[in-house]
């Protein structure tokens, strides 16, 4: 079953017409030409970013970060965004236009990480990079004319699993912590689409992103590690021992998402562990739906997703 019948009428067209991704070693090239030429018509930049460079961290080289800094008076929230793309594809500079969207939306800084992909860099390479992003930005936070209570990390996909993974580094590390993680679709399990599948669902992973691409996107992040040690809730954060401290948390994911099981199922580990949770299905919506046009459920979640900023960052005046 792969729920076509489930499937909200305006993706459709998008279902019908757009890109399919079938990853693996062999088409593992042209897939990333092919996501690189799709998320750059997705939203044209208002202007080039400002770069930056991370320190050295961890071990691991510095990392560019773009900058989307907005004109207006007054310390502004900021928020970290980790692209998507199964750890495998994509590049911040790909979405410069959807974050200068999101930062005038929402009149925030958008800092964007531009973490060395898998399976070129994989396991811890692309969590680190994140992490020195988010500390870089916490660091230079009154050059920006940020205010560090109101820093929030976010990601969509392998974003969404880079950006609770280093929020669970930054927890345990105990320099700083992010005043929120947004998490879009999520790819938090290394189970999910495998023999090991935790809780398979047969409406869920029919399209854009499947069970197939999944284990690709897993097993070129996994590398040599042999995932048993205390690392491994960085590395696939569904299997962290705790979200004990986590900050808030907002999850926004369609119900026809090969993630939508692992997702939900954070969110409810989170509330047990005493975490401010806001959770989101999306009926009818497929991976990437925010992405296929304008759309009633795009427009409702970008909606959603503001109203959540807006009340975090209200906290701090």
């Amino acid at each position: 079953m792969n729920g076509e019948s489930l499937v909200d009428p305006e993706l459709r067209p998008f279902l019908a017409n757009g890109p399919s991704v079938g990853l693996s070693a062999a088409s593992l090239a042209d897939a990333r030409a092919t996501a690189q030429q799709y998320f750059e018509q997705q939203g044209m930049a208002l202007e080039q970013p400002r770069l930056a460079v991370t320190a050295d961290m961890n071990g691991a080289p510095p990392v560019q970060l773009r900058i989307y800094a907005p004109p207006s008076a007054g310390q502004k929230p900021a928020i970290l965004n980790i692209h998507g793309g199964g750890y495998v594809l994509g590049s911040a500079a790909s979405i410069d236009g959807l974050n200068w969207q999101m930062a005038i939306e929402n009149t925030v800084v958008v800092v964007s990480v531009e973490y060395r992909l898998a399976p070129e860099t994989p396991f811890p390479g692309p969590i680190e990079d994140c992490y020195a992003g988010l500390h870089w930005l916490f660091e230079n936070s009154a050059s920006l004319g940020v205010d560090p209570r109101r820093i929030t990390i976010m990601g969509d996909s392998a974003g969404g699993g880079l950006a609770a993974a280093t929020t669970l580094l930054a927890r345990d590390r105990k320099e700083f912590l992010p005043a929120g993680a947004m998490l879009i679709y999520p790819m938090l399990d290394c189970r999910t689409g495998s023999d090991q599948d935790v809780q398979p669902n047969p409406t869920t992973g029919g399209f854009v992103w499947t069970a197939q691409d999944n284990r690709f996107g897993w097993s070129a992040m996994k590398g040599a590690y042999s995932a048993d040690d205390d690392r491994v809730g960085y590395f696939s954060p569904s299997l962290t021992r705790s979200l004990d401290r986590f900050p808030p948390l907002f999850l926004a994911i369609g119900a026809l998402d090969l993630f939508l099981e692992e997702g939900v199922n954070f969110v409810m580990r989170a509330s047990r562990a005493g975490v401010s949770v806001e959770c989101h299905v999306y009926p009818g919506a497929v991976h990437g739906f925010d992405l296929m046009g304008e759309t009633a459920l795009g427009r409702q979640f970008r909606l959603d997703r503001r109203a959540a900023l807006n009340r975090w960052n209200s906290r701090f005046g």
